[in-house]
């Protein structure tokens, strides 16, 4: 199911967002282990999930470009058609958000939790 979502969406796009999405909870991971100052770790995780969204929006643009192109050429096309193009527009925005929420997640808790 994960796999075909990935897929779906574009493997350019999607499987990218996977190994950020893997590189962040490593990094929070780290960030809860490590003793003393986690702010370079923060830093990190706030810069990577925020690639990961622009990332995201990135694919979507390029895919409704290409979808667009596709329409132009075609001429009339079907609300079905239209419709699944959007679904697989959507997807690479959607998982970079997912990415970014759970960045800023670890973040807020290694804040939190962060010593001074």
């Amino acid at each position: 199911m994960l796999f075909e979502r990935l897929n779906e969406g574009g493997p350019f796009f999607m499987y990218p967002l996977l190994l950020i999405l893997i590189l962040l909870i490593i990094l929070i991971v780290k960030g809860f282990m490590q003793k003393g100052s986690v702010d370079k770790t923060i830093s990190l995780i706030s810069s990577i999930a925020l690639f990961a969204i622009v990332w995201g929006f990135l694919g979507q643009i390029i895919g409704l470009i290409g979808a667009f192109d596709s329409i132009e050429s075609v001429g009339n096309v079907s609300a079905e058609i239209m419709a699944a193009g959007l679904k697989v527009a959507f997807l690479p925005p959607v998982f970079g958000m997912f990415i970014f929420l759970i960045g800023r997640l670890g973040i807020i808790i290694l804040t939190w939790i962060k010593k001074d």
